[in-house]
């Protein structure tokens, strides 16, 4: 045990003073590579081996978006040996100024964070920007072979392990050829039995091809690597004129999408003194089975970053300014994700400088890559809604769809949240009837407190329950979904239900068996049933189609003679009684009911609410069976659209057309 003021007992000094400087290792060249692999191709698995293809292919789309080539071959040959070749300019053979002993193709292979991408000179925007790409390649390769032709000789040196096995040997002339060409072997003592998928380099090598129109990329592959299935061809030529718009349409086929056509572009502008690009290309498909792939220089960045959320941000914000141009209120809701969710979506940039997050690269967290993105993308896509309204309204309509539908599943989720604590939340008005058990129960919507404290009364406790709303109820057909998330009367009325609405809707949740909308037998009563109508047509169809909503038939006149006592529904019927059942000279005693409200409850229950006397109108939409019942199905549509949609225009022409229908108003 130390003593107070010691810092160690007797073996913790004798450990202490064999740590001396001799213990320091220091690697040099590419050793820390081979040391730690995964600090340059994030691991030692079959993934981080087909990095190495891809930080070779940079380099070759590196020559191609210079402008100094137009061709990349990619092979695939046996004993899990890949080789790239490009038309370019050729790595430089001549002696380099710093180390005179050797050339400049031995100084990139053999030494970390050496190449012409740092000066800015060479490469204004390239992939390979940390010097490291093909010497870590280099290093993880069991063998590697390097072949330069550049002014008109051939090159060719060989590598095992990062270490050169051969001097630089100028193998001839070479006047039709140019470029460099690297075939290598990964070595099995750092990624063991892992081999090359020949598809997985199929699709990154047909991928590059995309992002760069001036390219060419020809791929080739040892039949006997292939599978059975034929899935990829052992020759094959890439080359996208169009680009992003072009790979786009490939992808989507036949399949249907929101707009006829995508939207996408191309567009510069200067940063820092050199030309930055911008491309992209999107469209949402019908069947929302989508992608979002980013790319920098080329480079794929599978965790997105700064220029990702530059084109998220692009994209919402314009179709935020467009609603509100075109006055839909809905848009200012949606969100980025709204937006993304389901598209199939490309962006690629060129940018000088750009920093990643890591040497793999699949991260872009440059800072003015957003601005870049979002203030060039955003602008071509304001033009794009603009210039074709018929489809940026059908995207609108399709992207607050589906903000609504997010918002709805949020407040159901809310409500689920809150069903849970409170085990079940029933809204304070309604008075539930007894039973447990769906069958054979129904509730009544009816109007005020006044009506809803004489059906109390009237009522079955058993199987009779009673809701009272306050007043008319919203008009769903022209409400935004925000006022109708905050209508407490559609909440309280949801609540009671307790099937849900919209795609939400179940049958078997619903809490009764028939839901009575028994409303005043007058103008405003007839007001608020179609309110509670559009409500469940919009909201809740199927309860509609499954035969669950009917009207109550309350009387609108008491007529009474002696001791006889009818009641007459409306004036047609109140005067068919008159005629037939009180006919004579004898008086009859004739009241009218002001409301629901205003009857005894014993007289409520004998007219509208006791199953064995009462009158139900079952509500139903024909079913679209037939081609009538399709056209009567239309019709339906189309009339509660135009009586209590949003356009009053149209319930102003319903009414100058049919004013002269119309007899004795009760107003």
């Amino acid at each position: 045990m130390a003593k107070d003021g010691d810092l160690f007992d007797g073996a913790g000094a004798r450990a202490a003073s064999a740590y001396s400087a001799k213990d320091i290792e220091v690697l040099e060249g590419l050793e820390p590579v081979r040391k730690r692999p995964g600090m340059y191709v994030g691991g030692t698995d079959e993934r981080a081996m087909h990095h190495l293809v891809a930080e070779v292919l940079d380099n070759a789309m590196d020559e191609a978006v210079a402008g100094h080539a137009d061709t990349i071959t990619v092979e695939v040959m046996p004993g899990n040996r890949i080789s790239i070749r490009d038309n370019g300019r050729g790595i430089p053979v001549d002696p380099h100024p710093r180390f005179p002993k050797q050339s400049a193709l031995e100084v990139i292979l053999t030494t970390l964070h050496s190449g012409g991408k740092f000066g800015g000179k060479s490469y204004t925007t390239s992939g390979g920007l940390h010097g490291v790409g093909v010497s870590v390649v280099n290093a993880l390769s069991a063998d590697l072979t390097v072949e330069v032709a550049r002014d008109r000789q051939s090159w060719t040196q060989d590598y095992a392990r990062g270490k050169p096995l051969t001097k630089l040997k100028l193998v001839g002339p070479a006047p039709n050829r140019r470029g460099t060409t690297v075939t290598f072997h990964p070595d099995p003592q750092i990624f063991g039995k892992a081999q090359f998928v020949p598809e997985r380099v199929y699709k990154m090598a047909r991928s590059k091809s995309y992002l760069f129109r001036g390219v060419e990329i020809r791929w080739r592959c040892d039949p006997s690597l292939l599978a059975k299935d034929g899935a990829i061809p052992a020759e094959d030529s890439f080359h996208f004129a169009g680009g992003l718009r072009d790979f786009l349409e490939s992808e989507i086929g036949q399949r249907a999408t929101v707009t006829p056509a995508p939207f996408a572009g191309l567009a510069q502008t200067e940063m820092n003194g050199v030309t930055a690009k911008v491309e992209w290309a999107v469209w949402w498909p019908l069947d929302e089975e989508g992608f979002l792939r980013s790319y920098c220089n080329t480079v794929p960045t599978p965790e997105g970053g700064t220029h990702e959320a530059g084109f998220r941000a692009a994209l919402t914000r314009a179709l935020k300014r467009y609603g509100e141009m075109t006055n839909n209120r809905k848009a200012a809701q949606i969100t980025a994700d709204d937006v993304m969710e389901g598209s199939a979506s490309l962006v690629s940039i060129f940018m000088p400088e750009p920093q990643f997050q890591g040497q793999t690269k699949e991260k872009l967290v440059s800072v003015e890559a957003q601005k870049l993105v979002e203030t060039l993308v955003g602008d071509n896509f304001d033009h794009w809604l603009t210039g074709d309204k018929e489809a940026a309204t059908v995207l609108l309509d399709a992207i607050v769809a589906r903000t609504e539908e997010r918002l709805r599943k949020k407040q159901d989720k809310e409500q689920q949240r809150k069903t849970a604590t409170r085990k079940l939340r029933l809204p304070g008005k309604l008075s539930d009837c007894a039973s447990n058990k769906r069958d054979d129960t129904e509730i009544f919507l009816v109007e005020g407190d006044s009506a809803g404290g004489s059906a109390k009364q009237a009522r079955n406790r058993d199987n009779q329950a009673i809701l009272p709303l306050r007043g008319k109820i919203l008009n769903v057909a022209s409400a935004s979904a925000d006022k109708l998330r905050e209508n407490q009367e559609v909440q309280d009325l949801i609540l009671a239900l307790g099937c849900g609405t919209g795609a939400h809707y179940s049958a078997d949740k619903l809490r009764y068996d028939r839901v009575i909308i028994m409303t005043d037998a007058d103008v405003d009563g007839a007001h608020i049933a179609s309110l509670l109508m559009t409500f469940f047509y919009r909201e809740m169809p199927k309860l509609i189609e499954q035969g669950h909503l009917y009207l109550a038939q309350p009387p609108l006149y008491r007529l009474s003679r002696g001791g006889k006592i009818e009641y007459a529904r409306d004036d047609a019927h109140r005067d068919e009684l008159l005629r037939t059942t009180f006919s004579g000279t004898a008086k009859v005693e004739i009241s009218r009911f002001k409301g629901l409200g205003e009857m005894p409850a014993i007289q409520l229950r004998e007219t509208t609410m006791d199953p064995n006397r009462r009158t139900l109108l079952r509500v139903a939409v024909p079913q679209t069976l037939t081609e009538d019942d399709r056209r009567d199905a239309m019709r339906t549509s189309t009339l509660v659209e135009d009586l209590m949609g949003r356009k009053p225009e149209k319930r102003f022409a319903f009414i100058q057309e049919n004013a002269q229908f119309a007899r004795e108003l009760d107003v």
